[in-house]
């Protein structure tokens, strides 16, 4: 009888909501006769458009049982709530909800992404959306919930607000609705004339640490001064459906006032949620880790059971790989101090890069991050090209020791050798990097910045792969490399093919070769020089760096060769020299004396100079950014080569002798390459996943412990299944032809 009562009201309110079309009425005399069911269907049939869909009595009330709100029925339960299109409490509760509804939405306004001009299907499932959101429907509050609002702290660099991803693309709503998460960029400009607004221009965007445009490439180095604005809309709606609607809304609140934004929205940062589906080359490159990780295992099975088996397959073994890399034992003619130079400036370099990353995280504190940033002592993150160049010197120092050593032994050098042990060195850990950053890290993960740091890069990785492995990526532009990092492998590689000419000549004719390299590296830091001051570039990030600056310095300096010629010379003089001068070889206490304060003092010149170009207010200078460009590397380079000669020479003594002995560099030694190679794809891996604004902390934030345990973690990870099981295949190659020359010697005397 109840349920009879409520299909009785609504067939009422129906007949009220068409009062202005002529009805027919049930009299007062039909009631007290016996219900039909073709009188029923008589005087409701005027009230539906299509007949075919008419229902008979006993079809109707059952339509009208399924809206009956089961109160006892709890839809809020924690995990997954039962999907409904539309809000099954709206009925009995429509009066309150209605207000509600109405008072949120003056206070907070919704997105209304059917705004402007847009596509049909947009449209339509615009005004769903806003139907439902009307009611409180869930779906449709999540849409409201997920898009980013107005937030406080904007002063103090705020700006960026990624609204709530998961939320965003977990919507199934009415009609096929799904929700699409888009980041969109925006760009606020304001009247130049009003020096109030200017100031707050100031404030919003951080003191200018770097200035973008939106057309800037921001998959490796960040668009800081643009805004990252967070909208949750249908699926349905397309890129320029979602750039037409926002700009109509802003439109809205900017107009007649003294600003003004622009924004654009990218294909690839609009993101729906996907089924996974792993495409063949991703299950190619994770069996192929797989049988690698299986061939060590099988390897060390042999090996610890002491098993018949190939010096090729025992080159995998794990047991034999940890021995290895945790030996504490010195290799004859080791220079002990070139393992803590080169941990000191990996962690330098580590550092470095990681303030780089943190630019893209959306800290509520930005503001105050960036004025940290400008002070004076913050030179030692923001002087990250430094800590590349003792890499560079230690290359070709290493280079020419081993070179003279071996042309000492035998009068002679191997140049294909060389070539092909310095490729079994490099290539397999690279190539490994590159597979996997290609191929399977994309489906790790997801986030707001994923596609941007994550997905773009590996989309460049399947066009220009090959350019990795050819040693010329450096040559293609910074923006268009993949793994933009892996420059460094490209420069030391050419740098290492000229290698035998320089030592060869320096070996045979010292002064001639001596003052030639000496010539050659004059003119590299001319290059650097001129590079610097005629295109008006800087390779130190002052504040108000655009990045179109920074891919250009990077473009016409520091990734080409040329312009690292001079470190690397100098380096191999001083291999040249560590070969010649014998081990008990003393120095005067004046010579020590003045090498000391030359060397210290370089330094301090270097960090004081660069330094003061960090400042907030520092006006940028040609004249600045040459110097520091084509000296800088000098003066850092030669403090570090004074401390390898005077230890290697015993002329050291005290806590630095004993400190740049110890032997758990040599741990470190063995992980550098792979620790240089993984922490990018690391910090870009937490970058592409941060989904909310962080409390920016100077300890916390730069050296985020987590962070590092995993670049090491993966570092060990990929020494052991790659980087030393191919250097041991290189020893045992290279050592198989030297032993038969030998054996056939032996049996000739015979």
């Amino acid at each position: 009888m109840r349920t009879f009562l409520r299909a009785w009201a609504i067939l009422g309110l129906i007949g009220l909501s068409r009062a202005s079309e002529p009805v027919d009425v049930l009299t007062p005399r039909s009631l007290g006769a016996a219900f039909e069911e073709e009188e029923i269907l008589r005087v409701l049939a005027p009230n539906k458009t299509d007949t075919t869909k008419n229902y008979t009595f006993v079809e109707l009330i059952s339509s009208l049982g399924n809206y009956t709100v089961d109160t006892e029925k709890d839809i809020w339960s924690v995990g997954r709530p039962e999907v409904h299109h539309t809000n099954p409490h709206y009925e009995a509760f429509s009066e309150e909800i209605d207000f509600e509804a109405r008072k949120l939405l003056q206070i907070l306004p919704a997105y209304d992404p059917g705004a402007g001009r847009v596509s049909a299907e947009c449209k339509r499932h615009s005004d769903i959306f806003h139907e439902e959101l009307s009611k409180f429907t869930l779906w449709a509050l999540k849409m409201y919930d997920a898009t980013a609002k107005v937030p406080s702290g904007l002063l103090s660099g705020n700006v960026n607000q990624f609204g709530d991803f998961d939320e965003c693309v977990g919507v199934e709503g009415k009609d096929g609705i799904r929700g699409q998460y888009c980041l969109a960029y925006l760009k606020l400009d304001v009247d130049q004339s009003r020096p109030d607004l200017k100031y707050l221009h100031r404030l919003l965007h951080s003191h200018y640490a770097f200035r973008s445009n939106l057309t800037d490439e921001g998959h490796r180095v960040p668009r800081f001064s643009t805004i990252n604005w967070a909208v949750c809309t249908p699926a349905s709606c397309t890129t320029e459906d979602v750039k037409n609607s926002l700009q109509h809304t802003i439109e809205k609140y900017t107009a007649q006032t003294g600003f003004k934004i622009t924004l654009r929205v990218e294909k690839n940062m609009c993101q729906v949620k996907k089924e996974l589906v792993l495409p063949k080359a991703t299950i190619a490159v994770s069996l192929l880790i797989a049988t690698v990780f299986i061939l060590t295992l099988v390897a060390v099975y042999y090996d610890h059971y002491e098993l018949p088996a190939s010096e090729l397959l025992l080159s995998f073994s794990l047991k034999r790989n940890v021995r290895k890399l945790t030996s504490l034992e010195r290799p004859q003619g080791d220079i002990a101090s070139l393992h803590a130079i080169r941990f000191f400036n990996s962690i330098m370099l580590i550092v470095s890069h990681k303030s780089m990353a943190m630019f893209y995280d959306p800290y509520i504190n930005r503001t105050y991050m960036t004025e940290i940033l400008g002070k004076s002592w913050t030179v030692i993150a923001r002087a990250a090209s430094l800590y590349t160049d003792p890499f560079i010197m230690l290359s070709g120092l290493l280079t020419a020791y081993s070179f003279v050593g071996r042309l000492k032994r035998t009068g002679s050098l191997d140049v294909k050798r060389e070539y092909f042990s310095r490729l079994l060195r490099i290539v397999p850990t690279l190539g490994a990097l590159v597979l996997f950053c290609t191929h399977v890290l994309p489906y790790l993960s997801s986030g707001p910045q994923w596609n941007l740091v994550v997905n773009h890069h590996a989309d460049i990785c399947k066009k220009t792969w090959w350019r990795n492995f050819l040693f010329i990526h450096n040559y293609f532009g910074f923006e268009n490399m993949c793994l933009t990092h892996t420059h460094h492998v490209g420069i030391d590689m050419q740098l290492f093919l000229v290698s035998p000419l320089m030592v060869l000549l320096l070996y045979k004719r010292p002064k001639i070769g001596a003052l030639v390299l000496a010539m050659v590296a004059s003119v590299s830091t001319i290059l650097r020089f001129y590079a610097m001051y005629s295109r008006h570039l800087s390779n130190y990030i002052y504040f108000g760096t655009s990045i179109r600056e920074l891919f250009d310095t990077a473009n016409y300096s520091y990734t080409l060769p040329s312009h690292r010629l001079t470190v690397y010379i100098i380096g191999i003089f001083t291999g040249y020299l560590l070969r010649n001068l014998p081990k008990d070889f003393k120095m005067s206490s004046a010579t020590l004396y003045t090498g000391w304060t030359v060397s210290t003092m370089l330094v301090v010149v270097t960090f004081a100079w660069s330094s003061r170009m960090g400042l907030i207010d520092y006006a940028y200078n040609p004249i600045d950014a040459a110097i520091y460009n084509a000296f800088a590397p000098i003066g850092w380079c030669i403090f570090f080569l004074w401390v390898i000669v005077t230890h290697h020479t015993s002329n050291s003594s005290g806590f630095l002798n004993r400190l740049l002995s110890w032997r758990g560099f040599l741990v470190t030694t063995r992980l550098s390459y792979a620790i240089y190679l993984t922490q990018f794809p690391i910090f870009f891996f937490n970058v592409g996943r941060t989904r909310a604004a962080m409390q920016f902390e100077v300890v916390g934030s730069t050296m985020n412990l987590k962070e590092i345990l995993w670049i090491v973690i993966m570092s060990v990870i990929l020494t052991l299944l790659f980087d030393t099981p191919f250097q041991n295949l290189k020893n045992y190659l290279l050592r198989k032809p030297v032993q038969k020359n030998a054996e056939a010697k032996s049996l000739k005397a015979e």
